[in-house]
């Protein structure tokens, strides 16, 4: 059975390395036509998914503590199935493996739920555009983990130009609708959050990051909106 060892990493790249070590050892099989290189992508996004809620929402692991993630799967007509029970964490800080051990026996019965779920992001506005689109800031609990840059259209839809997310899992959406119904834009995206991940890109931590980036310097500083504002 393949096993999947991410080696010693900082935790702040365990999603990116995670995923080029599943498409590396898959590859064969991905030229081969036995598994679609799609399937592998939302199936490490999934993996992920719980990754994040293990090591970021319960054992408030930090981007610079180090970590090895190790687990089985086995790939069987044309799926990519992980094998959860084998699934082990070592974090190198001071955190007893008996507190690991704990919140992986809380998580894992809930683990189904949680990959498959919907990622519960968070919406708020950081500014505008110099063209007057909207630039958002998405997060998950009190961390920015992502952008996005949207366009209203006639106070009926927003249309996303682009969004990006670092986490749970890095991933892009491009070209989405969101109807606006009255709502605010924040507000219209929060009422359809489901967009950000069912459209998703799975996507290197690089690419999001820079993504990521590139949105968010294109917010013009608030101090230069209120003077276009007065000077109108």
């Amino acid at each position: 059975m393949p096993k999947l060892s991410s080696g010693l990493i900082i935790a702040g790249v365990y999603a990116d390395k995670i995923r080029r070590t599943v498409f590396a050892q898959l590859r064969d099989m991905i030229k081969e036509g036995a598994i679609r290189s799609s399937d592998v992508a939302f199936s490490v996004a999934q993996l992920n998914k719980l990754l994040y809620n293990i090591l970021v929402e319960n054992l408030k692991v930090e981007k610079g503590d180090v970590v090895r993630i190790i687990v089985d799967y086995e790939v069987s007509e044309g799926k990519l199935e992980w094998k959860l029970d084998t699934l082990k964490i070592e974090l190198f800080r001071r955190v007893p493996t008996e507190e690991v051990q704990k919140v992986l026996e809380s998580v894992l019965p809930k683990a189904k739920s949680i990959m498959e779920g919907i990622v519960e992001y968070s919406i708020e506005r950081l500014g505008e555009t110099e063209d007057g689109d909207v630039v958002l800031a998405i997060k998950l609990g009190d961390r920015e983990v992502g952008a996005l840059v949207a366009t209203p259209i006639n106070g009926e839809f927003l249309y996303i130009k682009k969004a990006a997310m670092i986490a749970p899992s890095p991933s892009i959406v491009e070209k989405q609708r969101v109807p606006l119904d009255g709502k605010t834009a924040e507000d219209a995206v929060k009422s359809n959050i489901a967009v950000l991940t069912t459209s998703a890109r799975y996507v290197t931590d690089e690419e999001a990051r820079r993504m990521y980036e590139v949105i968010k310097r294109r917010v013009i500083p608030s101090a230069t909106v209120e003077r276009i504002k007065e000077e109108e």
